[in-house]
């Protein structure tokens, strides 16, 4: 199994108001793609594997001020589903919404209102056995974990 978690966000603003550089950089995180490059020739060679690419659920959605990070995961949303399509049968691309999780970087999108969501250390209590259980029936198939 390989899981994919690669980004950053851009600080809160109106898009015409992000500057250009921070919205390059943004949208320039290769970290997901190249993972997918180094690791998946070996895993199709085998036919077996799982990559979970971790989205968001603004993949799935919009939020206004933060629309460049929008964008880059709406992008992983689509890759994943791509290469979902690619992949030789019993190995599966699978989409994944971690949920809203309390960490740093979500603190600049929320500020103080980042503690009410749930910390690193319990979401992981829920997360790992849902990650684990993922099979090739999930190919495709875009996720939550709640």
């Amino acid at each position: 199994m390989v899981i994919n978690n690669a980004a950053i966000t851009n600080y809160p603003a109106p898009l015409w108001e992000i500057p250009s550089e921070e919205f390059s950089d943004l949208i320039d995180i290769k970290g997901v793609a190249n993972i997918i490059r180094h690791f998946v020739p070996a895993m199709v060679k085998k036919k077996r594997g799982i990559i979970v690419n971790f989205s968001s659920g603004w993949g799935r959605s919009t939020s206004a001020q933060i629309a460049p990070y929008c964008a880059s995961k709406w992008a992983i949303e689509g890759l994943t589903r791509s290469l979902a399509q690619e992949l030789p049968t019993g190995m599966a691309a699978i989409p994944l919404n971690p949920g809203i999780i309390h960490t740093d970087m979500l603190s600049i999108s929320f500020g103080e209102e980042t503690a009410n969501y749930t910390p690193v250390s319990d979401w992981v209590l829920k997360a790992v056995p849902f990650i684990l259980n993922l099979k090739p029936k999930d190919n495709g198939i875009p996720l939550t974990i709640h």
